[in-house]
């Protein structure tokens, strides 16, 4: 499956404004992007050096376990890029640990407007995140 078709999947079932896919590169302690809704702004290619919190690289990528901001505080809070994200119209943010056996390959982030998102979107979002496993294998091999 395709990161388009993930995206695509993620849009019926949640909805969504801005969607990336990120690599996790950990040689680097780097994030790389993959795949992205808005490429002007988000282009594939680009890196990230962690310009997140680090309370978000423990949880994410470490522990595996889902990001949730349901509001442009929360989104502020952990993201350097907040005014670019708000700029879109986006106020909430799920990001979803893409995992393969032990080894995290990656993450989704799913943007949309602020109140978006509830805890059961965490959940949908979470069903969805094996669908970019065989993509990101490709892309972190």
């Amino acid at each position: 499956m395709t990161l388009s078709t993930v995206e695509e999947r993620v849009r019926a079932e949640l909805g969504v404004r801005l969607f990336t896919v990120l690599a996790w590169i950990p040689e680097r302690t780097a994030l790389r992007r993959v795949h992205s809704s808005h490429p002007a702004e988000y282009p594939v290619g680009g890196e990230k050096t962690v310009e997140v919190a680090a309370g978000w690289l423990d949880r994410c990528i470490t522990a595996r376990e889902p990001y949730f901001g349901p509001d442009r505080a929360a989104v502020r809070e952990i993201f350097a890029d907040h005014e670019l994200i708000e700029s879109l119209g986006c106020g909430s943010i799920i990001n979803v640990p893409v995992v393969s056996g032990d080894r995290t390959l990656g993450v989704l982030n799913i943007l949309d407007a602020e109140g978006a998102y509830d805890e059961k979107s965490i959940a949908v979002a979470q069903s969805l995140a094996p669908l970019a496993v065989p993509a990101l294998l490709e892309v972190t091999r």
